[in-house]
């Protein structure tokens, strides 16, 4: 059999490598131009585009300075973004600093201001106006005009204020009604800095009319570093809560917007180009308009080339595997009805093999090895095995 297969001409039709490269070199060099361009952009904008009073971020708006500070006095700092997390760190030994406060929904306000009353730790709301002030610190209101001057001096009796000394404050200015607050840095006789301690459990409520003193590019003048190490480190564990859109929490606000309308217009903008791109390159490989056109072959193959082709195909591939499977499986087929065995349990060996037996009164164990056996080693087993399949139909046939 195999003496035959391998003096026959090689007759595949499959495609070359170097047919496979001419074709498909195109939609290759696109793929990597795009792939290429997706990457530089990332990074430039990775480079260039952090969140603000983000304490990982090293921009000029970023807080990554004042986190590190605080790491060196041992205080760890994590972020969070969602209302659970911030409710879920509240505790004695925490301060919770909430970035923007006016970002989050009146229900989640009072969420937040349910966790912290009693917590014992400290909380700090950055440049919180007005109602976010009211709910997140009761008896605080925010006075709706900003304060004019960045560079205050503390003139309170707060510790850290006094040790800090002038700082840029500024921003937005409060008042309040609790007779034991701490009214700091005051602009036109109205604080920028409020610590309202509260009610019960030993924690306070800081509130800070403006960033300033917490920013990358701020840090290092008047006496923002000192205020803000001060604010921010007097417990071991800082929460950093930045209201994100991922928060389940956040209720509808009655503007009703599209999926659309939430992505940034760049993703829809080169999502459009690589679909146009898509068909670009969709109409090139089409290579004809219109339907397809069935047609009759030139002429008839024998099953001899048929067989004798997937044969070369199998010694290739060294598949002695599947040419035994092959093998194997068409004498259980033809044995089957010889032997009195339905066609369909052909390849049960529990049916197949006692029958076979009885007709042959030969020995079970080597029937199950020639028809249900391991794959051959080499070609030579291969050979050989079709030899015992051939004598064993003749044998079973033999009146």
């Amino acid at each position: 059999m195999t003496t035959g297969v391998a003096t026959l001409p090689t007759t595949s039709t499959a495609p070359t490598t170097r047919q496979v490269w001419t074709r498909t070199r195109g939609i290759v060099l696109a793929v990597v131009l795009v792939l290429a361009g997706a990457v530089a952009i990332a990074v430039i904008r990775s480079d260039t585009r952090h969140g603000d009073l983000d304490p990982r971020s090293a921009d000029q708006s970023g807080s990554r300075a004042v986190a590190e500070l605080l790491a060196d006095r041992g205080v760890d700092t994590r972020v969070v973004t969602t209302l659970a997390e911030a409710r879920a760190a509240a505790g004695r030994d925490t301060t919770l600093l909430v970035a923007v406060p006016d970002l989050l929904t009146p229900h989640q306000q009072t969420q937040l201001r349910a966790s912290t009353a009693r917590s014992g730790g400290r909380t700090v709301l950055v440049a919180a106006g007005s109602p976010s002030v009211e709910r997140l610190a009761p008896g605080v209101t925010a006075d709706p005009a900003t304060s004019l001057r960045s560079t205050l001096a503390p003139h309170c009796t707060l510790t850290a204020a006094r040790r800090a000394g002038s700082a840029d404050t500024g921003g937005i200015r409060y008042t309040t009604t609790h007779l034991d607050a701490d009214s700091c840095y005051p602009s036109q006789r109205l604080a920028t800095l409020l610590r309202v301690p509260a009610a019960s459990g030993g924690g306070d409520t800081v509130v800070l009319g403006a960033p300033d003193i917490l920013l990358n590019d701020r840090l290092d003048e008047q006496g923002n570093a000192s205020l803000a190490l001060q604010l921010l480190g007097s417990r071991p564990h800082l929460v950093w809560y930045l209201p994100s859109l991922s928060d389940a929490t956040a209720t509808d606000t009655g503007d009703q917007k599209s999926l659309f309308d939430l992505l940034p217009s760049g993703w829809l903008w080169g999502t459009l180009q690589l679909f146009i791109a898509a068909a670009l390159a969709a109409f090139w490989r089409a290579r004809r308009l219109g339907p397809l056109v069935p047609e009759k072959l030139p002429v008839a193959i024998r099953a001899s080339e048929t067989v004798e082709g997937r044969a070369r195909l199998y010694r290739k591939a060294s598949a002695r595997d599947r040419a035994a499977t092959a093998l194997r499986s068409t004498a259980r087929t033809r044995l089957a009805p010889l032997v009195g065995v339905p066609v369909s349990q052909a390849h049960a060996p529990e049916a197949l093999l006692p029958a076979l037996s009885a007709h042959l009164h030969g020995d079970g164990q080597a029937l199950h090895a020639l028809l249900f056996g391991p794959p051959p080693g080499d070609d030579a087993a291969l050979i050989a095995l079709t030899d015992q399949l051939d004598a064993l139909e003749r044998e079973v046939r033999r009146p």
